[in-house]
């Protein structure tokens, strides 16, 4: 139970940062290597939508793990 609870904690933090990128539009998020190919594909407007809506479900899917776990 506390494992679950630390995964859910950690996959939390990890969305708020990720959507926080895409938002601020933080230059050292988006030239970071791992981003490169996401602005590539979709352009950095278009990156920036995919890492609000990817740190999005990450919050989402801590949510839904905090509350299965609290049942």
């Amino acid at each position: 139970m506390l494992g679950t609870f630390i995964v859910a904690l950690g996959l939390a933090l990890i969305g708020v940062f990720t959507m926080l990128g895409g938002i601020l539009d933080w230059d050292w998020f988006m030239n970071h290597s791992r981003a490169r190919g996401f602005v590539r594909l979709f352009g950095r407007p278009g990156a920036r939508v995919f890492y609000v809506l990817l740190g999005l479900g990450l919050v989402v899917l801590a949510v839904v793990a905090f509350i299965s776990v609290n049942l």
